[in-house]
Formats: structure tokens, C-alpha cells, sequence
């Protein structure tokens, strides 16, 4: 029998990682409210999806709780991850920013040991630490800046909890349901989510200028199912020891193309900060797989 190439699910992955990447810096180059980019990028998303999930096969009688109350769930989180770290980026750095909505693995660790009673490893514990105190540096680098740095800040770690939570709800919702119908669903609840969350906020809905909305369409298509396809790709072909560590050079990737596309360059503590947690987050990751396997 001849062996299946790895070829396209680590191209996958790569194309994923870096639509991810993207996702903040459409927000930036947008010129309107974040939370409007990101209600317009789920709306792109759900056009685009519908005729292909409405031609796939789901499992039997996937019942009420797994194709609507999971996935609205799920969106639920989404949307207000989405939201925060949309805003955020009117107070602090894109890489503060998206460092921080990445320490999501972190919050989905402890999750697993206080609910799931999961055992964890020396590693896992080393690698909390590290995460905790590559956060509080990054944190501590713009505590006292000016414009709201740490307002900023504090909004990004806070949407990497409801992040967590999106992760968290999907591991039970997808046993139920095909990758396409549930990223479908979940886009098409955020959808909802997010027009009443820029209601509350007082958001405009437009005009805004055509460069703008060729944002929404790229943020879309780039980063919504772009990213979360290349994802969901890899992870169906290649294990989630490989996929999950790789997912921390989105940051990664995010802050080094926000230097010369917006002239944010990084000081001592950042680069530090984000050192330390990036290598925490990939202890908790090597750690969790370890230990699943």
C-alpha cells in the first residue's frame, strides 16, 4: 500500500496559520469600528459556506443540542472573543493584541484539570508558569503607557477566555457534526451575535468607504474560511501534537508583519513577554499531547 502524502495537509496548515495572522490587521486596515469587521467578515463567511453546506451530508439525526444550542454556543463565545479583540486594537499594539487572544491554550489547560480532572505532566506545570509570566510582562511593558495601552491589554486577555471557549464547546459539538455544516452554523450564529453586539455598542453599519468593505470581503474569505479550513484540514490528516504547536507562531507571524505594514516595532519587554509565554503556551501543548496519547 502506498503512503499518503503529508504534502497537502502541512500546506494546509501553513495557509491556515498565516490567514489567521491576517486577522488583526484587516481590523487595522479597516476604517470602520473593529466589531463591525468582524460582524461583516462572519457575514462574508456564511454567504460563501451556505450552497456547500447545504449540499453536505451530516451524520443521522445529529439532534436539537448538537446542530443548533452547540454551535450557538460556540458562536456566542466567538462573538465576544471577536468583539474584545476587535476593540482592543483601538487602545494597544497588534502584537500585544493577538499575543494575548493566544493564550486561549492556557485557559483550556486549566479547564482540564479542574473539570475534566486531567493529569498533567511536569511540563505542563513548567510551561503555565512560563505562560503566566510572559503574559504579566507584556502586560506590565504598557501598564503605564499612554492611550489606554493597558485597557487594551487587559481586553485582548480577557477574549482569550471566551476563545478558550469556543475551543472547549467545538471538541464536543464536531463529534456530532461534519467540519463545513458546524463552521457554517457557528459563522451564521456570530453573524447574529455580532449585529446585536454593535447594536448595544451604537456601531454604524455604514457607508463606509469601497476599500473598506474590499476588508470585510478579504477578512472574510482570508481569515474566516480561509483560516479555519486550513485548520480543520490539517487536523483531520495530521495529529493535533503537530497541528496545536504550530498554531503559536500565528502571533508570531502577526507581529512581524505588523512592523513594516504598521510600523509597530516591538520594545525589550514585549519581545521578552512574548517570548516566554509563546514557549509556555507550547510546553502546555507538547504536555497535553503527551499525556492524550
Amino acid at each position: 500500500m502506498v503512503r499518503s502524502s503529508k504534502t497537502l495537509p502541512y500546506l494546509a496548515l501553513a495557509g491556515g496559520v498565516l490567514a489567521l495572522s491576517f486577522t488583526t490587521l484587516f481590523i487595522r486596515w479597516s476604517d470602520a469600528p473593529g466589531a463591525i469587521t468582524q460582524f461583516y467578515r462572519m457575514g462574508v463567511a456564511t454567504v460563501f459556506l451556505l450552497p456547500f453546506a447545504a449540499r453536505r451530508k451530516n451524520a443521522p439525526n445529529p439532534g436539537f443540542k448538537f446542530l443548533i444550542l452547540l454551535p450557538m454556543a460556540t458562536a456566542l463565545f466567538s462573538a465576544l472573543d471577536n468583539a474584545l479583540l476587535s476593540t482592543s486594537l483601538d487602545f494597544t499594539r497588534i502584537a500585544n493584541a493577538t499575543l494575548l487572544n493566544n493564550m486561549a491554550p492556557l485557559w483550556v489547560a486549566i479547564f482540564a484539570i479542574t473539570v475534566w480532572k486531567e493529569k498533567m505532566t511536569a511540563g505542563f506545570w513548567g510551561g503555565l508558569v512560563l505562560a503566566f509570566a510572559g503574559a504579566a510582562t507584556v502586560l506590565g511593558s504598557n501598564i503605564f503607557g499612554e492611550g489606554g495601552a493597558a485597557k487594551g491589554n487587559i481586553m485582548a486577555l480577557v477574549s482569550s477566555v471566551f476563545y478558550a471557549g469556543y475551543f472547549l464547546v467545538t471538541q464536543v459539538a464536531r463529534t456530532r457534526l461534519t467540519t463545513i455544516i458546524y463552521i457554517f452554523m457557528v459563522d451564521l450564529f456570530a453573524f447574529v451575535f455580532l449585529f446585536l453586539i454593535n447594536l448595544g455598542m451604537g456601531n454604524s453599519f455604514g457607508p463606509y468607504p469601497p476599500l473598506t468593505w474590499g476588508v470585510f470581503l478579504l477578512a472574510g474569505l482570508i481569515s474566516q474560511v480561509g483560516g479555519y479550513f486550513g485548520i480543520s484540514y490539517a487536523l483531520g490528516h495530521l495529529p493535533a501534537s503537530v497541528v496545536s504547536p504550530t498554531l503559536i507562531l500565528q502571533p508570531v507571524i502577526t507581529a512581524l508583519l505588523a512592523i513594516p505594514l504598521f510600523g509597530e516595532n516591538l520594545n525589550a519587554g514585549q519581545i521578552a513577554g512574548g517570548l516566554a509565554a509563546l514557549g509556555g503556551i507550547y510546553l502546555l501543548n507538547a504536555s497535553r499531547a503527551k499525556s492524550e496519547a
